[in-house]
């Protein structure tokens, strides 16, 4: 009997293709394992609570909440950010409720996001560090931690992350007391980054986060007065990409542990300029602000972008600048 017209017909010599593998997305950080590179960059997502109606939490590499510090601080005087012509400058000075309030109000929702939780953690001084850091290391939902060594618009923190030796002492003395892995992000504001990346790794850091942002300065030159309350703050977005970049190739050049790149992604290119570098995932930051989905659009064309690049897994690709 003759085939109906609307069913198709197979030819006998053809055979159904076998269907594509899924593309390995994985990431190795040190001790910790993601699913995918894509993680959200601490202060632009909040505590997770306010994006879970925006996008699929569960779909993401990882989540990075905002910055927790010992006790309360009420961040810094207005105007707090201010936008810049390829940017954003913020001198939010880590506005938070202290890290008893983070763990009794937010881990818990954080724990149930269904992704790995990093928090981001900062202290007035290494002792400040070495308590938290060693606190949230036992508590179940901390996948891991990150140390903040490189906030420009507070007093003290900076520090750490502009001078070898404090940031290795200060990694070290982490690392004797943290059960759970953990990043040191590092400021773009030094001579040579890639010293400050090699002194984490000796300590012990698992990975490396970079970068945290520039400083800068908008101005009002009719009332010859700071924009930002504080005077100066930290810029981020498209226009610190390049630096960002510059970056990360110096560190992947000095170190062996895994960078997570940082600094003006907002496409897939730039996720994959970032991987060809030296990055093993990448943090969205400013993006998230004027594009809350962002994050989904990168985890939906990364498959297609492995494809681009003849290789089936992202880890194939980490790291192959040819310069």
């Amino acid at each position: 009997m003759p085939a109906n017209k609307f069913t198709p017909v197979t030819p006998p010599s053809e055979e159904a293709a076998p269907p594509a593998a899924a593309p390995d997305l994985s990431v190795s950080l040190g001790r910790l394992k993601l699913p995918n590179p894509i993680l959200t960059a601490s202060g632009t997502f909040g505590y997770a609570r306010e994006m879970e109606r925006i996008l699929d939490l569960r779909r993401l590499g990882g989540i990075l909440p905002k910055t927790v510090t010992q006790t309360p601080r009420a961040g810094n005087a207005p105007w707090r950010t201010v936008e810049t012509s390829a940017g954003l400058l913020n001198s939010i000075g880590l506005d938070n409720d202290g890290i008893d309030a983070f763990i009794e109000h937010h881990l818990p929702y954080l724990r149930d996001c269904g992704t790995a939780v990093i928090v981001s953690i900062a202290g007035r001084s290494q002792d400040e560090f070495v308590a938290m850091a060693s606190r949230l290391g036992e508590l179940p939902g901390v996948a891991a931690v990150e140390l903040n060594i490189s906030c420009p618009n507070v007093s003290g923190g900076v520090d750490f992350g502009a001078d070898p030796d404090r940031c290795g002492s200060l990694v070290a003395a982490v690392r004797a007391e943290c059960a759970a892995p953990f990043l040191a992000k590092l400021t773009p504001n030094v001579n040579r980054i890639a010293d400050i990346a090699l002194a984490a790794e000796q300590g012990g850091a698992d990975a490396i986060s970079a970068i945290n942002t520039l400083l800068g300065m908008a101005v009002d030159w009719r009332r010859k007065r700071p924009l930002l309350g504080n005077g100066m703050g930290g810029l981020s977005g498209p226009a610190i990409k390049p630096v960002a970049l510059r970056c990360v190739y110096q560190i992947a050049q000095a170190v062996k542990i895994p960078i997570v790149g940082i600094g003006g992604i907002a496409t897939i290119d730039d996720v994959m300029e970032f991987i060809v570098a030296g990055a093993s995932a990448v943090q969205i930051g400013t993006a998230n602000y004027y594009d809350p989905t962002v994050s989904m659009k990168l985890l939906d064309a990364l498959p297609g972008a492995l494809a681009e690049a003849g290789v089936t897994r992202l880890a194939d690709l980490v790291g192959t600048l040819d310069f």
